[in-house]
């Protein structure tokens, strides 16, 4: 069984919190996750599930009399189909803080007001993303160490153009690793995407119009790595750009798509400040797009994959750091941008550029540079990664360095 390395987060969490909240999309591996935390002791108690429809039907009818039949310690897994429960949930928690809940949601539930607003003080959330590469080769990257503590130094490390885009191509999702054959791969993903489309979001929302989401994720597939511009989309799609808004949110909500929010100076000036769109997998994104061999072939149409790609092996990294951090993306209407932002709880800021080309030239380093200086003091380390494979100090500027991409990822 590959190991989950928020595995030490929760165990730790659960020890002190009384409601843990495991979030993540479908088939991510939040259940075996939970079972393995029965298995070893980590948690002690009772598990159900409302994806029973007898359980589920409990759960609506009477909230109290069934977390109180259901025991003190207890994991109820896809939480998001019983809302109902979480105001009898605490009460129960404010009479004996010493319970000790596990929830888990394929749809992010705590987005409704009055259930984020029943457990305030009382919950932690955790997300599981769909397999790292970390998590694939069972052993912990320490690019976040190096970059943000300075634990050691970047390697140069030989950069194979083949086995980065093998892992594009493969995406995280635990079925899809573990099957062999490109061809039924392609068919888990073409399955958990109608699957997702159909069903799930037509159960989180009783509207009219879901034929039009399928168009929608293929428009946002060509976009990621970019800044959204909702009123063009809902063009393309034909339909009103207020019932756009509310796909995007449902895609949000069963956490088909990550928004990555916008960094900007305290300065007046013409900084983008829309959130960039990313899919949470790129096995995902690839079967959207229907690419495969030709991005062996062509670094330029692959750079979005790219991007996308480092992006979720980042997020996937900070949701098992040790110290709480935000990624964000920089970017200016004149054309200065920075991929990705890190800003640690000192609010010092780290800027990484993404290149899918092996040599570079002094303008790759532009936006690094436009952010060094609109950051100030504030401003630690620039990186440029890219797929050549020496670390370059002092190519770019001062406290820039290009780094080979599979640092994210170790060797």
């Amino acid at each position: 069984m590959i190991k989950r390395f928020i595995y030490t987060q929760i165990s730790k969490a659960q020890q002190d919190t009384p409601v843990v909240m495991i979030t993540g999309a479908r088939q991510t591996g939040k259940s075996t996750f939970c079972q393995q935390l029965l298995k070893d002791g980590i948690f002690s108690g009772s598990y159900v599930t409302l994806d029973d429809p007898s359980v589920l039907a409990a759960a609506q009818s009477d909230p109290m009399g069934f977390l109180l039949d259901i025991g003190e310690n207890v994991i109820i897994d896809e939480v998001q189909r019983a809302p109902e429960i979480f105001l009898s949930l605490k009460k129960l928690i404010d009479d004996n803080r010493n319970r000790r809940i596990i929830l888990t949601g394929s749809a992010n539930v705590m987005l409704q007001p009055k259930v984020a607003d029943s457990l305030a003080g009382r919950i932690e959330t955790h997300h599981l993303w769909p397999f790292s590469v970390d998590e694939i080769n069972g052993r912990k990257s320490v690019f976040l160490d190096i970059l943000i503590n300075d634990e050691k130094n970047f390697e140069s490390i030989p950069t194979r153009w083949e086995e980065i885009i093998g892992l594009i191509r493969r995406g995280g999702y635990p079925e899809v690793v573990n099957r062999l054959s490109e061809s039924r791969r392609a068919k888990w993903l073409q399955v958990y995407l109608e699957s997702i489309l159909q069903k799930d979001i037509r159960d989180l929302a009783n509207i009219d119009g879901l034929i039009y989401m399928p168009r929608i994720l293929n428009l946002l597939s060509v976009r990621v790595g970019s800044t959204i511009n909702m009123s063009d989309i809902a063009r393309l799609t034909g339909i009103k750009n207020s019932s756009f808004q509310r796909y995007m949110a449902l895609l949000e909500q069963v956490f088909m798509i990550v928004k990555i929010p916008a960094w900007t100076p305290n300065t007046e000036g013409q900084f983008v400040k829309s959130p960039k769109i990313f899919l949470n997998d790129t096995g995902l994104l690839c079967q959207l797009e229907n690419s495969g061999d030709d991005l062996l072939q062509d670094r330029t149409q692959a750079g979005h994959f790219v991007e996308n790609f480092i992006a979720m092996e980042i997020l996937k990294q900070i949701s098992w750091f040790n110290d709480p951090i935000k990624l964000m993306h920089f970017s200016m209407h004149k054309g200065a941008e920075v991929d990705l932002v890190i800003e640690d709880q000192k609010k010092m800021i780290y800027g990484i550029e993404i290149k899918s080309k092996t040599s570079l030239k002094p303008d790759d380093f532009k936006g690094l540079k436009k952010l060094a200086q609109l950051a100030g003091n504030k401003f630690k380390k620039g990186i440029l990664l890219y797929t050549g494979e020496h670390v370059l100090s002092g190519f770019g500027g001062k406290n820039l360095q290009a780094v080979p991409i599979n640092n994210v990822w170790g060797k």
